[in-house]
């Protein structure tokens, strides 16, 4: 069993989701931590747990990043950390798993399950450390999250959709 702790510089969390119903908007969030515990022989002993600061969320546009971290969506002032707890992992192939967990934002808690895939052998860095990186992906609806906000569209549809696409990269650190 290795404890290995999240590489904020060398991790993120990004997210894509429709925008008018022509488009995606893409955003990150530059604030990632975290620990995964991690046995290679026996890999659904694992855990993660993982905290996104709300009010490092990124999309290029300084007016909607400010209408995000309000109210309307993540509430920022009221809940300033987005986080993630698995509670089982199980195996989806070589290098592959899936960590269900509870996912936390905006103050509401709902499981998710991350398909977690490229988990890369453990590679030593040019300082010593021992590292190694992976990708987990999901979808979330927004609003079983308390995010209801919209706004519809003359020519129908909503200016922005429910379903959000996550994606985590990260890189991990062997602590001692």
């Amino acid at each position: 069993m290795s404890n290995y702790q999240i590489d904020p510089a060398h991790s993120s969390a990004q997210f894509k989701v429709r925008h008018m119903m022509i488009s995606n908007v893409k955003g990150e969030f530059h604030k990632i931590s975290g620990t995964v515990t991690y046995d290679p022989a026996n890999p659904t002993a694992s855990t993660v747990e993982a905290a996104i600061e709300a009010s490092s969320i990124s999309t290029r546009d300084e007016q909607r990043d400010t209408h995000l971290k309000s109210g309307d969506f993540l509430d920022v002032e009221k809940f300033p950390v987005i986080s993630f707890r698995s509670n089982k992992v199980t195996s989806a192939g070589p290098g592959s798993f899936t960590v269900a967990g509870d996912l936390t934002i905006h103050g509401i808690s709902k499981p998710v399950a991350l398909d977690v895939e490229e988990l890369t052998e453990e590679t030593k860095d040019p300082w010593g450390n021992l590292r190694r990186g992976a990708t987990a992906k999901t979808r979330i609806n927004r609003k079983d999250f308390g995010m209801h906000f919209n706004v519809a569209l003359e020519a129908g549809g909503f200016m922005v959709g429910e379903d959000v696409d996550l994606t985590i990269d990260v890189e991990l650190i062997r602590q001692a």
